[in-house]
């Protein structure tokens, strides 16, 4: 037996294989081609033409009773603004001048200093955890990767008293102290607290999306990685980040567009001068709900960043959260 006799299988098995690999490849690409073309129609077109007008009627609404009098929103509808236009500023005037515990301009620098930790931070953590679940072999992976996956099942509501009681008293067994109770009453102390729980409620979510998209990318490229010698570390920095980008932009919008938009959350781990806008808008109506016209400007307020965020990101957001669709 010779060496061409030794290495002629395995190179018929390697070009069987690369013929199914192209195989998949054409499969995938007429599958998507044709997914394209069906919402690419005109029927498709006009329907999300028709749905997009029926969403943007409340927004455009909300947006007209901004800049309406006082006594004409409650006395009547936004619609009437056409037939009597009456134009005012005074509502932004009035929520810009609006001061409860702090002023709404406080309030929006706290938001900011909320949700840019609270995207940033179960990001990076998830982007971690994604690309050992992918590409790093463990025993007990797929367990453990379930038992993250599974976790996305558990309210909100039934973790906020553990999670308050985690911070106040720690955890401890017997005289050993697992995890010590966090002395954060300082003056950043809620704002960590705030960045913690987002974090935790976030992770299992962004672990499963940019678990989906890193496991998608091309064998070829890290099997050439490994040959050429790089470790996990630079794999995943110079090969894994880069490409990962839409994935990364997708769940960035919506952990930022979650943090923003949060209530419950921040009115439990927030307090004083570190309340968010969100907090702040609730008490724009006043005490009896005199006031509550001043709700519709603060919510044009409120809602300027995460437009920004979104339109800044947006070629990134269906590139994302398709990635990996077409895989078995």
């Amino acid at each position: 037996m010779t060496a061409t006799d030794i290495e002629l299988p395995a190179t018929a098995s390697h070009r069987e294989e690369r013929r199914r690999e192209r195989s998949i490849r054409r499969a995938e690409n007429s599958a998507f081609s044709a997914s394209k073309k069906r919402l690419s129609s005109p029927g498709a077109t006009i329907a999300a033409l028709v749905i997009a007008v029926i969403w943007t009627i409340p927004t455009f609404g909300l947006f007209v009773t901004s800049f309406r009098q006082p006594a004409d929103i409650n006395t009547s509808g936004w619609w009437t603004f056409f037939a009597k236009p009456d134009l005012t500023i005074s509502n932004y005037v009035n929520t810009l001048n609006f001061t409860d515990t702090i002023t709404v301009g406080q309030s929006f620098v706290n938001s900011l200093v909320i949700v840019i930790p609270a995207t940033l931070f179960p990001i990076a953590i998830a982007l971690l955890a994604a690309y050992a679940f992918a590409w790093v072999n463990f025993r007990g992976k797929n367990i453990l990767f379930i038992a993250v996956f599974s976790l996305q099942v558990v309210p909100i509501q039934v973790a906020l008293v553990p999670l308050l009681s985690l911070f106040s008293n720690g955890v401890t067994i017997g005289n050993w102290a697992v995890f010590p109770g966090l002395d954060l009453n300082g003056l950043d102390g809620s704002f960590a607290r705030i960045w913690i729980a987002h974090t935790i409620f976030a992770l299992p979510l962004a672990i499963f999306l940019l678990h989906n998209f890193i496991a998608a990318l091309p064998n070829d490229i890290m099997e050439a990685a490994r040959i050429d010698g790089a470790s996990h570390g630079q794999t995943f920095f110079r090969i894994v980040l880069p490409l990962a980008r839409p994935a990364i932009a997708s769940f960035a919008i919506l952990q930022f567009l979650w943090v923003w938009n949060d209530l419950l959350v921040a009115t439990i781990f927030t307090s004083g001068s570190n309340f968010p806008i969100t907090k702040l808008l609730t008490d724009l109506a006043g005490t009896y709900g005199q006031t509550w016209y001043l709700l519709s400007a603060g919510t044009f307020l409120a809602i300027v960043v995460p437009l920004i965020v979104f339109f800044s990101l947006q070629r990134y957001f269906v590139r994302g959260l398709l990635a990996g669709a077409a895989k078995g």
